[in-house]
């Protein structure tokens, strides 16, 4: 058992993504490091208690890459000359290989904690001041106070309940319980069709079931770039998931092993009888008792910690990370950013913040949605002059090759000086090309920038040369 010291440089409570990321970096610069965690995990998934607890994407890319694959060899690998007979699914063994992948990547991480000789604990963890962590564990008797000169929040987020809609894990499941079935149900109502409700959709679509996602709002995936948005739901309406927008969900009643859900539309009142309602409408931050009312950490009102540009909170030496901002959306690769840019600045670093305006937004979804930087929508509401190039993924040979030819490459660029503000991808390997077009950003590029790098032949990422080469026979485009 670990015996926890009285005084520590810096105290992370939380394990998720940015917790273990700026807990790491501050080891890395000789920071005395204890990173502190009260979740455990479930025993199917036989991971360390506490650490990485906030793996919901990598749950999710883990199962859906074993959708694709059976998806594939269901429907598509007849065309390759490859046939399999009596084919078969073994839904728990899929979960299982899925949880042992995260425990593997749990024991990296465990790791990484003792090689850089960072000191964690599960057990609850509080703010009392700008100073001192109370420390509340079934290990630890009685409860211990910890000193430390510099405390780092980053206890990321969790579904936000819905009323009508309360959660069993059995028949109304939340986005967790969503990726641990043991067999495929025969049809799903899926509340919510933005980001985790779209992957969850595509995963339990693929391996067989009937998916019906219900949004509230009236525009689907209205954040992305809209030309994206509009291939996107017809792709995945041609895929077979079933989207009713513009609902609002009434009540849900569980009888005879199946969930009655009830909701409200533009055209009057309506029910489905579905085996699984999944609610994946949305997520907010573990805020509550976090800190002590007399430590007088500053919260809006949705419980949301308030900081500045570094990360800071209204309390010195106290900082915030990860879901629990409003700095950006509930990125886990930007809550890991923001963790090294404390670190940083705790260790005496001048490093740049992090540019959230440069932020790579991903759907593992299949095909993928990638994008970063502006959206033509918004551009033109702002009254900017741009241009745009676009290059459908049908015309790329590697797509073609891969049978993953849906979709395409959008570049947005400033009319008067040909800088990238925007590139928006929905297709195979999205998530793996936006990260040259975050590089390409990051250091000022312009469409010619990206026409002039060489980029081999055949592969995808020529997709985002020929949509700036794409640019130059574009008309441009006024608000």
């Amino acid at each position: 058992m670990l015996k926890i010291k009285d005084k520590y440089d810096v105290v992370v409570i939380g394990s998720g993504p940015s917790g273990c990321a700026s807990a790491i970096r501050c080891a890395q610069l000789g920071l005395k490091t204890l990173c502190v965690d009260n979740l455990q995990h479930s025993q199917s998934q036989k991971l360390m208690p506490g650490i990485f607890t906030n793996a919901l994407c990598l749950e999710m890319v883990a199962l859906l890459v074993s959708a694709k694959l059976y998806d594939d060899v269901a429907k598509n690998i007849n065309a390759h000359g490859i046939y399999v007979e009596n084919l078969t699914l073994n839904v728990s063994q899929m979960v299982q290989r899925k949880n042992n992948v995260l425990a593997q990547i749990n024991r990296d991480i465990a790791k990484q904690f003792n090689e850089y000789q960072v000191d964690f604990i599960h057990a609850k963890a509080k703010l009392l001041s700008p100073k001192t962590v109370e420390i509340t564990s079934t290990l630890e008797s009685p409860n211990k106070k910890i000193i430390a000169q510099h405390i780092i929040l980053a206890t990321e987020s969790s579904p936000i309940p819905i009323p009508c809609a309360a959660i069993d894990n059995k028949y109304i499941l939340d986005s967790s319980a969503a990726l641990n079935l043991d067999e495929v149900p025969k049809r799903v109502a899926i509340l919510g069709a933005g980001v985790i409700g779209l992957e969850l959709g595509g995963i339990w679509k693929k391996l067989g079931a009937e998916v019906i996602l219900l949004d509230a709002q009236e525009t689907f995936l209205g954040l992305a770039d809209h030309q994206i948005s509009r291939v996107a739901y017809k792709v995945f309406t041609e895929q077979g998931l079933e989207f009713r927008l513009g609902t609002r969900v009434i009540s849900t009643k569980v009888a005879n092993k199946k969930v009655l859900v009830e909701y409200q539309d533009s055209d009057g009142t309506h029910g489905i009888r579905v085996d699984k309602l999944i609610v994946a409408s949305g997520r907010k931050p573990n805020s509550e008792n976090l800190s002590a009312p007399e430590a007088n950490l500053l919260l809006d009102e949705n419980g949301f910690v308030h900081v500045n540009e570094k990360c800071r909170t209204n309390l010195p030496g106290v900082y915030a990370i990860g879901d629990l901002t409003m700095l950006g959306p509930m990125l886990a690769h930007k809550g890991m950013a923001e963790g090294v840019f404390v670190a940083e600045q705790i260790a005496g670093i001048q490093s740049s913040p992090v540019n959230y305006n440069i932020l790579p937004n991903v759907i593992h979804s299949e095909p993928e949605i990638a994008w970063v930087g502006q959206s033509e929508q918004a551009l033109k509401s702002i009254g900017d002059a741009i241009k745009v190039g676009i290059f459908p993924l049908n015309m790329n040979p590697k797509a073609k090759f891969a049978d993953k030819a849906s979709g395409m490459v959008k570049v947005i660029t400033c009319a008067k000086n040909d800088t990238i503000l925007g590139i928006h991808i929905i297709g195979n390997n999205a998530s793996e090309l936006i990260a040259e077009a975050v590089l390409g950003m990051e250091f000022s590029a312009c469409s010619e920038d990206f026409i002039r790098t060489i980029h081999s032949h055949p592969s995808y990422t020529e997709s985002i040369s020929e949509a700036c080469l794409a640019i130059r026979n574009n008309k441009l485009f006024h608000s």
